[in-house]
């Protein structure tokens, strides 16, 4: 039976942006950023009112189709709940089609405010396994979701449930302290369905080995051997294939390993992730960066979702 929250309730979600595959963990191996959307739900009367402030303003929809909503009205029903009206509010700093994860910011985000919501009439919040599961349906995979929810280094994977659902879960992964990260994010943008059809439906088994090992190693190396991580980020599966359509990111991902920087693809791309245990970037990386209009800052390991219910932070 369907409750109806009543109106007056308010909760704000803050979230990460975060990187996926890293190289040879394809939809797998995920880890945050320190770089935060933040989501503002108020219950009221009646109808749907959507703000949206920062990247993506004037370009994303701003009624039930919007990503946000959809998330809220997820964990509502999840949670047996409605809403007699919403007003969401969006305040974006992760870039929108870069490979940064603000897909699944924008679902971790709306069901961590629904938390919020759903506190104050005395239900109990969802826990981090349900809201993998529930944002990880969205896109079918839970590297990004899973990073978002948790926060660091996350290792991810999905389990075939019969006829049902799939189960996706994942288990977090502690970040060793001298790795620091160097996201670079072009002004060109791309998309996940445009970049996925690059790719092959079938490899071989020579090219899985090669990444079963290199992935196994990034465990590693992201852990307790940061020495490893260029052996490690190496990839036969995903980035070669990608790299025709965004060149400026794969000469610039060329550049930094040739460097000693372990750089990959973030996500699909276009942007570019250095995994580095040295402080700032080579010259030659730097003015690569700069001359082909490409935001460099470096940023710590990313925090997992927060929400606030009323004065009551949870984390």
């Amino acid at each position: 039976m369907t409750q109806t929250l009543p109106v007056g309730l308010s909760a704000t979600a803050v979230v990460a942006a975060s990187s996926a595959n890293l190289g040879p963990g394809f939809d797998s191996l995920g880890l945050a950023l320190s770089l935060y959307d933040e989501i503002v739900v108020e219950t009221v009367e009646s109808g749907l009112t959507v703000h949206v402030e920062g990247e993506g303003a004037g370009q994303v929809p701003l009624d039930e189709t919007h990503l946000v909503v959809r998330a809220i009205n997820k964990g509502l029903q999840a949670a047996g709940f409605s809403a007699p009206g919403l007003t969401v509010r969006c305040r974006n700093d992760i870039p929108h089609s870069r490979g940064l994860g603000s897909s699944a910011a924008a679902v971790v985000g709306g069901l961590a405010a629904v938390n919020g919501l759903v506190t104050q009439a005395g239900c109990e919040p969802m826990d981090d396994a349900r809201l993998i599961q529930l944002s990880s349906e969205f896109e079918g995979h839970p590297d990004n979701a899973a990073a978002a929810v948790l926060g660091g280094a996350v290792v991810s994977w999905t389990e075939a449930a019969g006829m049902g659902e799939p189960r996706y879960a994942a288990a977090p992964v502690r970040l060793h302290p001298d790795i620091r990260l160097f996201p670079a994010v072009p002004q060109q943008r791309s998309s996940t369905a445009e970049t996925r059809v690059l790719l092959p439906e079938l490899v071989s088994h020579v090219d899985a080995r090669f990444n079963l090992s290199r992935a196994a190693l990034l465990v590693v190396a992201l852990s307790q051997r940061p020495d490893l991580l260029m052996a490690a980020t190496e990839d036969v599966l995903h980035q070669p294939q990608r790299a025709a359509a965004m060149p400026a990111s794969a000469e610039y991902l060329a550049i930094l390993r040739r460097c000693g920087i372990a750089a990959v693809l973030s996500g699909a791309g276009p942007s570019v992730l250095g995994l580095s245990s040295q402080a700032g970037l080579p010259a030659e990386a730097v003015e690569y960066g700069t001359a082909h209009g490409f935001t460099v800052t470096e940023m710590s390991v990313g925090a997992r979702v927060r929400w606030t219910a009323g004065a009551v932070v949870r984390n």
